[in-house]
């Protein structure tokens, strides 16, 4: 299957969808509330090579659809924005390669400022994905950001900081 064929790069595109119908748009357009109590769409904004517990129906990053990423500035445009979405769930912002919290950021309602959850897991997708998907610098950017926000202004545990610590590398 040629890389503009298979079914993430068409998604990513916004020439597709996922296994549910939903275009990227509609992804990038939903609230804060199914962001964090959906399990099945961050496999495909954030792909990585390596299947993931929660959606057997996600397309995998091969090395073609990496190649696609490297090649095509849409492609990475558009999981910048994606970024920029994940962000603002997570209470950040994002200008350039600065990420940095916003003043509403706080543990109450934030909940990755905890120890453990589901949304540890997704920063550490998100950091692989932007690797793999030709943005080193926004993966270091986002690494280095929720390791210092998650340390200072949270309680994140030393393993979740430990797995982020190791999640640009290939």
């Amino acid at each position: 299957m040629s890389p503009s064929a298979h079914p993430l790069i068409a998604f990513y595109r916004g020439d597709g969808s996922d296994h549910q119908g939903r275009t990227l748009q509609d992804l990038w357009a939903l609230p804060s509330f199914w962001l964090e109590h959906t399990h099945d769409y961050i496999q495909w904004l954030f792909p990585i090579p390596e299947a993931g517990r929660f959606n057997g129906f996600a397309p995998l990053l091969g090395e073609a659809e990496q190649a696609a990423f490297a090649a095509d500035e849409t492609l990475r445009a558009n999981q910048c924005q994606s970024l920029d979405v994940m962000l603002a769930f997570f209470g950040l912002t994002r200008r350039e390669l600065a990420i940095e919290a916003l003043p509403e950021l706080n543990i109450r309602e934030h909940i990755w400022l905890k120890r453990g959850g589901h949304n540890h897991l997704r920063i550490s997708r998100l950091i692989r994905s932007l690797h793999f998907c030709h943005q080193p610098e926004l993966a270091a950017a986002f690494q280095h950001a929720v390791i210092e926000i998650g340390t200072t202004q949270g309680v994140v545990s030393e393993q979740s900081i430990s797995y982020w610590q190791a999640a640009n590398q290939p």
